[in-house]
């Protein structure tokens, strides 16, 4: 491995860290909103609905803007791998993290395994912009 390598490995894990944190916050207030709004509805049918999809979506969304717009802050392209594997991680690992009930070390855990992941992934660098 080279030294460039290790700095995009580095840059990467860094990236997808900061994303999932910032995800994961994005995402846990957006549900929070979602039940207030479902519980407001008095057993309405459908009510909160709406707003469990936006929550859903904006969490799962936001995280390959954040992880292209990262890499690109630290000077690195040809991030074509990290930004689509990282939504697939994401939609899995912070699916889980998000609307499992887990412990703190165990949602740690599923944040720091998609920091790893997101360094693995920004490691194959692809031709192009």
């Amino acid at each position: 491995m080279t030294t460039s390598s290790v700095a995009r490995g580095v840059k990467g894990t860094i990236v997808a860290a900061v994303a999932a944190c910032a995800c994961y916050g994005l995402w846990k207030a957006l549900r929070g909103w979602a039940e207030n709004a479902s519980g407001a509805g008095q057993g309405a049918m459908g009510a909160g609905w709406l707003e469990s999809a936006v929550a859903g979506l904006v969490g799962l969304l936001s995280m390959p803007l954040l992880l292209w717009a990262g890499m690109r802050v630290l000077g690195e392209r040809g991030v074509h791998l990290l930004v689509p594997g990282g939504l697939a991680a994401w939609w899995f690992l912070g699916g889980r993290a998000v609307e499992d009930a887990h412990g703190t070390a165990a949602t740690a855990l599923l944040l720091g395994l998609f920091a790893v992941l997101g360094g693995l992934l920004s490691l194959v660098r692809t031709t192009g912009d």
